[in-house]
C-alpha cells in the first residue's frame, strides 16, 4: 500500500465519529448498512454522516452501493486488511508479536510510605 493512501486512511480513522462508523460496519460484514440505520445506531445527523461517509469513500475505506433510494455502505476489508499489514509489517523485528504479560512487582517494606 503505497504511503499517501495510508495517511489518507489513517487520516479518515482520527475522528471519532469516522472511526465508530467505520467500526460499526466491519461488524456489520459483507453486506453493509442503509446510511440511516448507519445514522440511527450512532446518533449521528444525516448531513454529518454524509460528510463523514464521504471522507471514508475518499480514503478507499468504505464501498457505496445504491439500492433503489437506499445507500448501502460497507466497510472495504481488502484496504482494512492492506492498512493493518502496513502498520505490522516490520514489527518486532521479524519475531513472533506476542503480547507480554507484565509482572507486577510486589510492593517491599521499604517502598511503602
Amino acid at each position: 500500500m503505497e504511503t499517501k493512501r495510508i495517511v489518507r486512511a489513517l487520516g479518515a480513522l482520527a475522528q471519532e465519529s469516522r472511526l465508530a462508523v467505520f467500526r460499526l460496519l466491519v461488524q456489520a460484514g459483507p453486506g453493509g448498512m442503509a446510511a440511516g440505520q448507519i445514522a440511527e445506531q450512532l446518533g449521528i445527523a444525516p448531513s454529518s454522516l454524509s460528510f463523514h461517509m464521504k471522507e471514508l469513500a475518499h480514503a478507499e475505506l468504505v464501498t457505496v452501493l445504491q439500492q433503489g433510494r437506499f445507500m448501502i455502505y460497507s466497510a472495504n476489508y481488502s484496504a482494512m486488511n492492506a492498512l493493518l499489514a502496513y502498520l505490522t509489517e516490520n514489527c518486532c523485528g521479524g519475531n513472533p508479536c506476542t503480547p507480554v504479560r507484565v509482572r507486577a512487582r510486589k510492593k517491599l517494606p521499604e517502598d511503602q510510605s
